[in-house]
């Protein structure tokens, strides 16, 4: 398994698309698989969904995004390497638009919808957006991630305009730039609200109460930043609140083996869902012995933290709850500093909130599952 996924909600059902050798547990022959679910939890198995089996995406069926349309159609937009590795973006559609579990997929016949423009690398160009809509402009927008080794090997984001997901124009500029972070992979660009805690559509215009969040994957470390700022459509700009700490030189989702990383938008539950990829440091010996390699980290909720304005808040989706077994509640203890307060808590694995007030006469509030 590797990096991005792609996951997306569609008629009742949670769908992850994921990049798979479907022949062997070691890089190559890169194939969409794909899994449903209905709690982000319990996860059935489908057939492959993309395979390369055109010129445009020979080389792999790389990284892409879903985007759910007014009318409620699905597109796919992903990235397709040929034979000689140059990276093209393509369009996919369900065969069936009813089949809630999209099990079969089409190839547009205008493909590849996008190619490298000019003064960018033929294989520095990939990993498409989700689509946003903006009204003012009666158009789409999709970003793709690449770099400019002539601007101090800037990370770059580039943002095209589309009324029909066929046709696609360059806007002029570059959507954000950060010199000598290198190639920016995996994109992510959405809205987050700085007044409530609900997710927005990823369409949700700027203005009060919304910031946006830009998501590079430093192909460079193999870390993932973000950083939150203010988005102008009209201008195709996007201005981090604080230039320190910007994409690629300052906040990281996780600091541990997390990269290539995704979020969609969750309709039914109001919240913007975030995954990720871990991939392990196993060598292809024993990656081959075992049988798999690498994996999807538990998804998680992402809002706004509106206490420091400065950051994101992060935790695992209410769904995996349900996996706990049992659990145990130690409430109103009193204790004093210094003093040790023993609690028999049987083989807990873990804690889920401790709460402490005032280290002269506090409270200690210890869920243990």
């Amino acid at each position: 398994m590797n990096g991005q996924p792609c996951p997306t909600y569609y008629k009742g059902w949670y769908h992850l698309f994921y990049q798979y050798n479907p022949d062997s547990a070691v890089w190559g022959n890169i194939t969409w698989g794909h899994a449903v679910s209905r709690d982000l939890v319990h996860w059935l198995y489908l057939p492959l969904a993309v395979v390369p089996d055109r010129w445009y995406d020979a080389n792999g069926v790389w990284t892409g995004s879903a985007t759910t349309l007014p009318d409620g159609r699905l597109v796919m937009i992903y990235t397709g390497a040929t034979m000689e590795s140059v990276q093209v973006q393509n369009l996919a559609f369900p065969a069936d638009p009813d089949d809630p579990l999209l099990v079969h997929w089409v190839k547009s016949e205008y493909n590849p919808v996008i190619v490298p423009p000019s003064g960018i690398g033929l294989k520095d160009f990939r990993d498409p957006t989700t689509a946003w809509y903006v009204p003012t402009d009666s158009a789409w927008r999709v970003a793709i991630g690449s770099k400019n080794d002539s601007q101090h090997h800037a990370g770059v984001v580039l943002v095209y305009r589309t009324t029909d997901f066929v046709s696609y124009e360059l806007l002029p500029g570059v959507l954000h730039s950060v010199t000598g972070t290198g190639m920016w992979e995996c994109v992510d660009f959405y809205p987050v609200s700085t007044e409530s805690a609900v997710g927005l559509d990823t369409s949700a215009a700027s203005g009060p109460g919304v910031k946006h969040v830009l998501k590079a994957s430093m192909d460079d470390n193999k870390h993932d930043y973000y950083a939150i700022g203010t988005y102008a459509a009209a201008s195709n700009s996007w201005v981090p609140a604080d230039p320190e700490k910007d994409v690629g030189i300052g906040l990281r989702y996780d600091y541990g083996k997390y990269y290539a990383s995704k979020t969609f938008y969750d309709p039914v539950k109001e919240r913007r869902v975030l995954w990720g990829w871990i991939g392990e440091t196993d060598s292809e010996r024993t990656d081959l012995r075992k049988g798999w390699a690498s994996l999807q980290t538990v998804p998680r909720t992402v809002l706004f933290d509106q206490k420091t304005g400065r950051n994101l808040l992060q935790w695992p989706v209410e769904e995996v709850e349900s996996l706990r077994l049992s659990s145990q509640e130690f409430s109103n203890i009193s204790i004093t500093a210094g003093s040790v307060v023993p609690l028999d808590i049987g083989k807990a694995t873990q804690v889920r909130s401790l709460n402490s007030v005032d280290p002269r006469s506090c409270l200690l509030v210890l869920f243990v599952t």
